[in-house]
């Protein structure tokens, strides 16, 4: 899931949209387990903002924010939410 590129640092680290993805997803993929799906693990694509192929650098991606120009790293709410409900679980 990603976002576009024209918000700014604070909408972006409180990347509400992608908590509800997750959880939503997460919820659902427990679903199919319960009724009897082989799964093995599961990991969010991707951790850390990267380039993208048809967005350079403009669409985020990760639970975790990277400013390009200090290179400095900020954890997102979604890796907050990710890391809580890992906690719980």
């Amino acid at each position: 899931m990603d976002q576009p590129g024209n918000l700014t640092r604070e909408q972006y680290l409180y990347d509400t949209t992608r908590v509800q993805f997750y959880k939503g997803y997460l919820t659902e993929l427990k679903k199919a387990i319960d009724d009897g799906a082989n799964v093995a693990g599961y990991f969010a694509w991707s951790l850390l903002d990267n380039f993208e192929w048809l967005s350079g650098y403009s669409s985020k991606f990760g639970i975790v924010y990277i400013d390009f120009n200090t290179l400095e790293r900020h954890p997102e709410a979604s890796a907050y939410w990710f890391r809580d409900m890992l906690q719980k679980h």
